[in-house]
């Protein structure tokens, strides 16, 4: 039971810190969708988003209106759309048939993202998932909000390298495809190692196939929310700094849980699980990277940003998971450069690099996220970032992502607007040693020996 003071706390969180919730993202299963025509699929995927998510974006408004909650997306989530065409697409423009019609209800509800034009090819990929991959140029560039997703990895598996060179010429045709955007595609487009099955943030958002019929995920944001907090407690050692992360989480996520649980009974769908994640915004104050430099470290990006970062991912874990039975998703924090304007400054400054943002990969939610890079990075570069991010996150046994961006005809000092949440992003430097030899060797990594738990 919240006493009135709390309740003051998070009225002056929402109010002043940037408090919000940041998605109320519906999981739908579209298993019971695919049919022997691309036709009859689309009128049966059609046909059931709008049963279950037909009033989602209304259903939100009116919670938010209700209880003052700022909810900023509505988002739909579906089973892997490489599952479900592979009972009538022949063909790439089938799948492009299939994505135009998703992005078209998206619009129609009031979604702003779709997720879950993906593939789960982390052992093999079959004609279908093949397909689908060979589309995705073309469907990110004739749709606005669709997101689309590979899984190329997991500590069970290993990583299937065959899929990460493909990912590497894929991101590389999507930039070229959507070159005359800022290369926007690729911003919707992420390469993932062990991908959760209930994640509501986007890019990567699909519905797993362990999934009911229809679910809700909510992800929740406060990055402006701790910064305050831990403004308040300059020269405090360790454990002060530790409890002051932890209270805060447990407060942020309560809130979630308040509307996620509102929203799956308004919606008459399974509440589904909250994801802790801090994300970001392109809003000053809203800044993961603010909060590592609250904690001492003068630029992010500075010795110490590592060890910051990973404390401050634990205590959102560990204040979460007191406030809320039903924790999943990715929960922690994201490091997306072109989202946070802090990470957007110290890119710009010089004291972030492509590759000490791969280090705090190893204690982050995510991955390199939302990262330019110029437009003449070969895709045996872009392959060998991903199976780097793979790599990390398979031997340590977390979901790791690259969602990177060759921007076409720019260079490092350059940066693009892409607008809205996804932001501005300076242009980065990367390590042009190649490693074609290595990416072009056929087969997977194996997975690690701690994975032979059975």
């Amino acid at each position: 039971m919240l006493n009135i003071k709390e309740v003051f706390e998070t009225t002056n969180m929402i109010e002043h810190d940037n408090l919000d919730v940041r998605t109320v993202t519906m999981g739908i299963s579209l298993f019971d969708c695919a049919a022997r025509t691309v036709g009859e699929t689309c009128s049966r995927i059609e046909e059931k988003i709008r049963k279950y998510a037909g009033r989602l974006a209304a259903t939100a408004d009116d919670i938010a209106a209700e209880f003052g909650i700022p909810i900023v997306n509505k988002r739909i989530s579906v089973t892997p759309v490489s599952l479900i065409g592979a009972s009538c697409c022949r063909t790439p423009e089938d799948y492009v048939t299939i994505c135009k019609m998703l992005d078209r209800v998206a619009k129609d509800l009031g979604c702003n993202f779709l997720g879950g034009y993906s593939a789960v090819v982390s052992k093999g990929i079959t004609e279908s998932d093949r397909l689908l991959i060979e589309s995705i140029p073309e469907a990110l560039a004739v749709t606005d909000n669709i997101c689309a997703s590979v899984n190329v990895g997991s500590t069970k598996t290993g990583i299937n390298m065959d899929a990460v060179k493909l990912m590497g010429e894929t991101v590389k045709k999507t930039a070229r495809r959507t070159a005359d955007r800022e290369c926007i595609g690729c911003a919707k487009l992420v390469v993932l190692c062990n991908a959760p099955d209930d994640n509501p943030f986007m890019a990567g958002a699909f519905l797993g196939i362990t999934q009911g019929d229809a679910v809700i995920n909510v992800g929740v944001s406060g990055p402006g929310v701790v910064k305050a907090a831990l403004d308040k407690c300059h020269g405090a050692d360790f454990q002060v700094l530790c409890d002051t992360i932890k209270k805060t989480a447990f407060k942020i996520t309560r809130v979630g849980q308040m509307v996620a649980q509102e929203a799956a009974s308004r919606l008459g769908v399974q509440f589904g699980i909250i994801d802790l994640s801090l994300a970001p915004t392109p809003a000053i104050g809203d800044s993961v990277a603010d909060i590592i430099e609250a904690m001492g470290i003068e630029k992010c990006g500075a010795p110490g940003t590592t060890a910051a970062l990973a404390l401050l991912n634990d205590q959102v874990k560990k204040g979460g998971v007191m406030a809320s039975s039903y924790v999943g998703g990715l929960s922690g924090a994201f490091i997306p450069v072109s989202e946070d304007a802090g990470m957007i400054a110290a890119a710009e400054c010089g004291a972030l690099t492509i590759e000490k943002l791969e280090a705090m990969t190893c204690v982050c939610s995510v991955g390199l996220d939302m990262i330019a890079v110029p437009g003449s990075t070969t895709a045996a570069t872009i392959s060998g970032i991903i199976a780097d991010e793979a790599a990390i996150g398979m031997v340590n046994q977390k979901t790791t992502a690259v969602r990177i961006l060759p921007v076409e005809g720019k260079d490092v000092g350059e940066s693009i607007e892409l607008g809205g949440l996804l932001g501005t992003a300076p242009v980065m430097k990367v390590n042009n040693w190649s490693c074609e030899e290595f990416i072009s060797r056929a087969g997977s990594i194996p997975a690690p020996i701690h994975s032979f738990k059975n």
